[in-house]
């Protein structure tokens, strides 16, 4: 029996975490949840799996998760703010942690698991974007293990050879071809693409997905920050990283080798299929998703992306080939230019403008420590509201 902490537990991978939890009750049990202010769905949750812990993001929140528990007779206790979720993420009673707190609130609590030597199911890209090689440094160092979240990484995963080392050329692989489906804006007229709505890029056509990563489908940031991902997990430099459109979602991701062959993985596109492979690695595990039917889909298309069409994606190959916090800027400059377009404050198309205007802006550093890189992260949001607000 293994214990699971699920950071970000009423989000979408949290929710699909559990369904797959539930299917396997001889399997894994629930340690901890954690949620930052959707307090119902959190308390439901508890009163299904009965956690040890669960942790919100105030004071407030946790007041009111504790008159709901209380009044339900659920013996969980509470806590609440960032501590809290690192605490969770270390606990001596959590065998693995699900990282899938959206964007840099989720750098911390996944550190403090890696530091803890914990099982990592990363779906926060955001960790290895902000700090990669903090990170990666700590997982090697203190023995933890990492398991990829994202669809595509974990397609990667799937499709590398066992053991692989982060060395691409030591095991053949010429090149990782990370899938994009292309969003809700594929085919539409570029020159309509101001115009956009924040309906219209919340609608994504094949994932169901938070508001927030909706949006970074729609602008292919979330493609971006892939391609940096990448570079971290699987030791590959931004030029043996190729991007690919799909817009089935039927191949997750390929690995190119030297001698010529291409291993792709494929699947129904449900994240619970991510999920259950990481959960049981190196084990196989049902997870609910219906199986691939080949002749229904009939056919798969592939084409390159268009940076005219996505100038969010050329800004993040720029950042990864500059190294240092410039990615670090890029993501914070995104997270405040979409939440500012999902307020209603920006247009769609000023989004990659805003973001490239931060990179330029702040000066691009090395940085060794998780407060130098949350000072960069938030020199680069107060820019960003400052453009905004002018």
């Amino acid at each position: 029996m293994q214990s699971i902490s699920i950071l970000g537990s009423t989000g979408s991978i949290g929710v699909s975490t559990l369904d797959v939890v539930a299917r396997h009750p001889d399997r894994y049990r629930v340690y901890a949840l954690s949620a930052h202010s959707r307090v119902a769905e959190l308390a439901q949750q508890c009163a299904r799996f009965r956690p040890q812990v669960a942790v919100v993001g105030s004071a407030e929140a946790a007041a009111e998760l504790q008159a709901l528990l209380q009044a339900d007779d659920i013996g969980t206790a509470v806590a609440y703010g960032p501590q809290a979720l690192c605490e969770i993420a270390a606990a001596p009673g959590c065998d693995m942690v699900m990282a899938a707190i959206v964007g840099a609130a989720g750098l911390a609590s996944t550190l403090a698991a890696a530091r803890a030597g914990k099982k990592i199911l990363l779906a926060n890209k955001e960790a290895l974007v902000i700090s990669g090689q903090l990170l990666m440094d700590a997982v090697a160092a203190h023995g933890a293990s990492l398991l990829p979240i994202d669809s595509e990484h974990n397609a990667i995963f799937q499709c590398l050879p066992a053991g692989y080392s982060r060395a691409m050329a030591a095991h053949g692989v010429e090149k990782i071809l990370l899938t994009a489906s292309g969003g809700p804006f594929l085919t539409r007229d570029v020159g309509t693409l101001d115009r956009v709505t924040v309906e219209e890029a919340v609608a994504h056509p094949k994932w169901v997905m938070g508001r927030k990563i909706s949006v970074d489908s729609a602008t292919m940031m979330n493609k971006g920050l892939e391609v940096i991902e990448a570079h971290w997990l699987f030791g590959a430099p931004a030029d043996k990283i190729e991007v690919v459109i799909h817009p089935q979602s039927v191949i997750h991701s390929m690995v190119s080798y030297a001698d010529g062959s291409v291993l792709a993985q494929l699947g129904n596109p449900d994240m619970r299929t991510p999920i259950a492979n990481a959960l049981a690695y190196p084990e196989r595990i049902a997870s609910g998703v219906a199986p691939l039917d080949l002749a229904q889909i009939a056919q798969l298309s592939f084409s390159q992306p268009d940076y005219q069409r996505f100038p969010c994606l050329k800004l993040a190959y720029d950042a990864l080939r500059a190294g240092g916090t410039l990615a670090a800027i890029l993501n914070a400059a995104n997270e405040v230019a979409v939440q500012a377009f999902l307020d209603r404050r920006i247009g769609f198309g000023r989004i990659a403008p805003l973001i490239d205007q931060v990179m330029s802006a702040i000066p691009n550093r090395q940085a060794d420590d998780i407060d130098a890189l949350l000072e960069q992260d938030r020199q680069a949001r107060t820019y960003a509201e400052t453009l905004i607000s002018q």
